[in-house]
């Protein structure tokens, strides 16, 4: 332990100069602190990764009073409910189906099939186009359409089917769900509210299966947009991904409305559960990084969650994106992902995350 420890006390670039020195040095500490999450990251470092051990040879120098309470590695806590949503991972994995089963003409998705970035250039890579406009559909003369996890309006299944395209539906059933519902209830002559975000694509979609009589409502000033009468019988959905706090928030002030209103709360289990799991973890972390892509709803509200509970909260979307000089000293980091985030992002940043804290 002296000798090690003497190494860890002596000049860095000394400390840095000779790699086996460095993974001996390693190892010893492993041995010496076995029941700290050091012992965890040792395979990091066999596989002479030099860039890696220089910056945890660095840490072990500059933080070694975690390393004697046998904390050198922060305490990370990991979200159980972050990543794929069964929604996401069912369109995502339509799409490679797709992509295994095709033989011939080529595979589109009308609009990126979920929010991220990462997957959709997998998928370009493999042969897949994405079609982010109508007009860019409305080129498109045969083939495979597959639709976006988020859902489309009914007059673009009537145009796919104008043109005789072959129409891969992937949905998420719990977005369907809503179809089903506002198309019935505009139907039977009803006013339709929907709680979301009006230039998401999911609500886009959901408004697209009602008739007229239709409002979206964001905020407490949106009410004002709705024109139903007195009186009136008023079906009230929600976008899946919504902030249910607010949901609630919104639906008690509509409530007071001399409507006969109709509460169907659309909101995803998964969105609830993992919407409550992050405030938890961020209300007892000292820092909380919440992963996704720009673009995705749930990520964004996750954010807006875990930065109402934690003041120390990062956004990013990949590994990359994690900005070291924004952190101070902390003992405990959570971390969160949106539901269409990929597992592979999400591990990279917490084994990242053990060393860099």
């Amino acid at each position: 332990m002296a000798s090690c420890q003497n190494q860890i006390d002596g000049n860095k670039d000394g400390f840095l100069k000779n790699q086996k020195s460095l993974l001996q040095s390693e190892y010893a500490i492993t041995k010496i602190y076995p029941d700290s999450n050091i012992g965890k990251m040792y395979k990091y470092f066999i596989k002479g990764n030099i860039v890696a051990q220089y910056r945890v040879c660095y840490i072990i120098k500059n933080e070694r009073k975690h390393l004697m309470k046998g904390n050198l590695f922060m305490n990370v806590k990991l979200a159980k409910t972050a990543g794929f949503c069964f929604g996401v991972k069912r369109a995502v994995d339509t799409v490679y189906e797709q992509v295994d089963a095709c033989t011939e003409g080529r595979i589109y998705t009308y609009g990126p099939i979920i929010h991220n970035e990462e997957v959709i250039k997998d998928m370009q890579s493999k042969g897949v186009t994405v079609l982010r406009t109508e007009e860019e559909l409305d080129a498109v003369t045969e083939g495979t359409v597959i639709i976006r996890s988020h859902g489309v309006e009914k007059r673009i299944y009537d145009k796919l089917n104008e043109k005789h395209l072959t129409i891969v539906d992937a949905t998420c059933p719990f977005v369907k769900k809503i179809h089903n519902i506002v198309q019935k209830e505009s139907a039977a002559g009803n006013y339709v509210v929907i709680i979301g975000n009006p230039e998401h694509p999911e609500v886009i979609g959901i408004r697209g299966w009602t008739g007229e009589r239709s409002a979206v409502v964001q905020d407490v000033e949106d009410i004002d947009k709705i024109t139903a009468g007195e009186g009136e019988k008023v079906c009230v959905v929600s976008q899946t991904t919504f902030n249910y706090n607010k949901f609630q928030d919104l639906v008690e002030i509509i409530s007071k409305k001399r409507y006969d209103i109709i509460v169907l709360n659309t909101i995803c289990n998964a969105t609830k559960e993992r919407q409550t799991e992050a405030r938890s973890i961020a209300e007892g972390v000292d820092a909380m990084i919440v992963i996704g892509d720009k673009h995705s709803s749930n990520t964004q509200k996750l954010f807006e969650i875990c930065s109402n509970a934690c003041a120390n909260t990062y956004y990013i979307q990949t590994l990359d994106d994690l900005d070291l000089n924004q952190l101070g000293s902390v003992e405990t980091v959570g971390i969160t992902a949106g539901a269409s985030t990929p597992n592979n992002i999400i591990e990279e940043v917490q084994n990242n995350v053990r060393i860099i804290f």
